[in-house]
């Protein structure tokens, strides 16, 4: 309680003394004119001295004769790092009050001064000083005053009362922009907001109101706040100005100007705020030419929008001219062009008191009105441009998703490059489109797509633009801002296994996605080369899943790219060879056919084989010359070697290889250049191959070879998607088990039953059925007894580049 009394006591008292009637003695008197410097700063004798004080003596002490005892000395707020009175009364007395100016006590009042009560009356005072330690410029301290206490009362409770309404007008101004009108603001609201934030806080430290509940916030540390304070609301006023106004009604030059002065007006508060940074005097002159300049930019700016017919304009005017007036006069008060009047520094806040009451009404309804009369004005305006937007989107739309298509998809990352955007690429491939539109039709390919296009359409906003870039292909373009990266990735995932039907057919969608960030790409091809092969090795890993680029897949690209060059080398040296492996009879263990496998011999890596350089073989152009060099030797082996020997030779057939029924026309011309018998090759190929995107079908290539007489063998089978159905449309002689379910034969359950229903398939389409990487005598006898004719794998040899057909030809017994 005692605490409570002490703060708040005074400030009733004198809200009391004001309301009620004044006292007759209200003696008030301005000391600053007759307020002199002594030669060198000598202080009274007896107080500190030196080149960091500065002492100020009343010239003419008489002139306090009317002030009773307990009268106020009132000090302009300034900082400074100590303050002292020394008061010698006519016996000799000396009265000194010494404080720091960071612990001032409860030497302030209400508008903007210090406090310090003087217990002798006027007529018994010899002699009055005032020192600083620390003053930051004398000229700055523009008022000293003595008053009677009942005045000091009148005057506090004066400021209180102005004080208490202006908190009020601008705290409901505040209170209404912030919670009333509670939906999304246009620009020019923003900036009054933050005008009208910054303005309570500039009345409270500026008034010393805040010290009430903050002791410290008084004396220099308001001093210096003010001046911060002061450099924001003249930027904000000045922003919100050129904001709030028709654009057409304001040239671009003022607009730069009004935004110049704004600046200038925040870096002035700012060195204003600290006396180390730049001297008091010239911070203060700065901050007063620059609200000079503001100003009068702003002024410019109104008459401009004036004469060109702004409706606008007015109301600013009718809030903002007292409040430019009353600044106008501080400026020049503080020039010293007019006397020191404590009614200019309340009509300050009376005006913008005002200004705030008006302008919250004002700005909910009435410019909400205009601006939606100059809205309505300019889409008129813009309505041959959005007729040519319209035909422009037109042809940058997909037709069957209404995504953007591939033109636009592009457009997009050349303008998200050149502006330097932080983003993300996310490449998206429909996983088994292609056996959908084979078994289902292609209507149930159409709207699988128009499915998964109106799922990414409700992902698109300014941070996010979706494209259909391919048949199967979609493209995310993601700003890494507010958030929409993450709830894009979590859209994408939710939409994983998602239901979707047509007709009768119910299906899960399995989508394969790779994304790339643009802080790892120095141009779009980059980022969309990371992007693709972030894709590829999501399907490699199975599909359905989503997968980033990162530093594991950097080193696999560069790895890939090295590997790639080194390939077109080593094409030139010849360092591409075949190895083969026998098929043997797993009954007699003699020689069925041979499979030639590809190796790499190279200089500095030693012998490779297609597992630790598949990305070589996945280049359009370089994979295309290994593997027609895989063919060619294939040939020649067959034309020079196992001819003699009477085994066909099996050779690994890619995608690229099975284009259609040219591409099997020219390989049996190869054949018959050569002379060698199409029964005497067989063609593997896998699910991948047959499922792979080319512009024709691998199948149709396959019935050309194979009614020529060439053997089609089936490789991995068993570990693809719907190989029953591929059974049915690829005329395959030969089906090839998976060395994976050869290795879990022995030990794992699944993996015989697996088998055993691959040879008794095999066998019931009349197929020849042979099992891969045999390894152990169990594993073949075992194979024997589930009815497997066939095998390959190390217990019989190794891939040699010198094959010798005797030691695949010892009977099962010796092996």
């Amino acid at each position: 309680m005692a605490n409570f009394l002490r703060r708040w006591g005074p400030l009733w008292a004198a809200l009391l003394l004001c309301l009620g009637a004044t006292s007759v003695n209200a003696a008030e008197i301005q000391l600053r004119p007759d307020l002199t410097q002594p030669a060198a700063s000598a202080g009274p004798a007896g107080q500190p001295q030196g080149a960091d004080w500065t002492w100020l003596q009343l010239d003419d002490p008489q002139r306090l004769r009317a002030l009773p005892a307990n009268w106020h000395l009132l000090i302009d707020q300034v900082r400074f790092a100590e303050i002292r009175t020394v008061v010698t009364t006519a016996d000799g007395k000396r009265i000194v009050i010494a404080r720091r100016g960071n612990d001032l006590g409860h030497n302030w009042a209400a508008g903007a001064v210090l406090k310090f009560e003087i217990a002798p009356a006027g007529e018994e005072i010899r002699s009055l000083a005032i020192g600083f330690k620390g003053l930051d410029d004398l000229a700055l301290m523009r008022k000293v005053t003595a008053v009677s206490a009942d005045r000091s009362a009148v005057l506090e409770g004066r400021w209180l009362i102005l004080m208490g309404i202006y908190v009020g007008l601008l705290a409901s101004a505040l209170a209404y922009n912030l919670l009333v009108h509670f939906g999304q603001r246009s620009s020019f609201q923003r900036f009054y907001l933050g005008w009208v934030t910054v303005a309570l806080a500039y009345g409270l430290s500026w008034s010393n109101l805040g010290a009430y509940a903050f002791p410290g916030l008084a004396g220099p540390l308001a001093a210096r706040l003010n001046n911060g304070l002061v450099g924001m609301l003249i930027a904000l006023a000045a922003l919100f100005l050129i904001s709030v106004l028709e654009r057409r009604t304001v040239p671009q030059r003022l607009v730069t100007a009004v935004r110049f002065w704004a600046c200038a007006a925040m870096v002035a508060g700012i060195l204003a705020i600290d006396e180390r940074l730049v001297p008091a005097s010239v911070s203060d002159l700065l901050l007063n030419v620059v609200m000079i300049c503001s100003v009068g930019t702003s002024i410019a700016v109104i008459s401009v929008a004036a004469w060109r017919g702004s409706r606008v304009v007015w109301i600013y005017m009718v809030g903002w001219t007292p409040v430019i007036a009353v600044f106008a006069l501080r400026a020049a008060r503080n020039f010293g062009l007019t006397g020191q009047n404590d009614w200019v520094d309340m009509a300050t806040f009376g005006s913008i008191g005002l200004e705030a009451m008006v302008f919250s009404f004002a700005i909910a309804s009435r410019f909400i009105v205009l601006r939606k009369e100059r809205d309505a004005a300019e889409a008129s305006a813009r309505g041959m441009e959005i007729e040519r937007e319209t035909l422009q989107r037109a042809a940058h739309s997909d037709f069957l998703t209404g995504l953007g298509n591939r033109a636009l998809f592009h457009a997009q990352l050349r303008e998200l490059f050149g502006r330097r955007a932080t983003f993300t690429l996310m490449l998206i491939d429909v996983d088994y489109l292609k056996d959908i539109n084979d078994r289902q039709g292609h209507d149930a390919g159409d709207v699988l797509l128009r499915h998964i296009g109106e799922r990414l359409g409700v992902l698109s906003s300014d941070q996010v633009s979706c494209a259909r870039i391919g048949g199967d292909e979609f493209a995310i373009l993601c700003e890494d801002e507010l958030g929409a990266r993450l709830l894009v990735i979590d859209a994408l995932d939710r939409l994983q296994g998602a239901a979707w039907s047509h007709g009768s057919f119910q299906g899960s969608l399995s989508l394969s996605i790779g994304s790339a960030s643009s802080l790892g790409a120095l141009a779009p091809t980059d980022l969309f080369q990371q992007a693709d092969i972030a894709l590829y090795e999501a399907k490699r890993l199975g599909r359905g899943r989503r997968l980033e680029f990162d530093g594991r897949l950097r080193l696999q690209t560069e790895n890939r790219v090295d590997l790639i060059r080194e390939a077109t080398a080593g094409l030139d040296r010849a360092e591409f060879a075949l190895h083969f492996q026998p098929i043997v009879h797993l009954g007699t263990g003699k020689l069925v056919s041979v499979e030639a496998l590809l190796r790499w011999n190279h200089p500095e890596r030693g012998m490779l084989t297609p597992d630790s350089f598949g990305g070589v073989m996945e280049d359009g152009d370089c994979g295309a010359a290994v593997q027609k060099r895989v063919i060619d030797l294939a040939i020649h082996e067959l034309s020079h070697r196992t001819r003699e020997n009477n085994v066909a030779l099996a050779v690994n057939f890619t995608a690229m290889d099975l284009r259609g029924r040219e591409s099997a026309e020219h390989l049996l011309a190869k054949l018959r250049e050569a002379g060698v018998a199409p029964g005497s090759l067989c063609i593997e190929v896998t699910e991948g191959t047959i499922l792979a995107k080319s512009v024709n079908d691998p199948t149709a290539a396959l019935r050309v070879l194979h009614e020529a007489g060439v053997q089609i063998a089936l490789d991995d089978f068993g570990t693809g998607y719907a190989s029953l159905v591929h059974l049915k449309e690829i005329p395959v002689d030969i089906l090839k088990i998976d060395r994976s379910f050869i290795s879990g034969l022995l030990d794992d359950g699944e993996s015989e039953e697996i088998v055993r229903a691959v040879i008794a398939l095999g066998h019931g389409l009349k197929k020849r059925v042979v099992a891969e990487g045999i390894e152990t005598r169990a594993q073949m006898e075992r194979l024997r007894e589930l009815g497997c004719i066939y095998g390959q794998g190390y217990l019989f040899a190794h891939p040699s580049a010198e094959f010798d057909p005797a030691l695949a030809c010892r009977p099962a017994s010796a092996a």
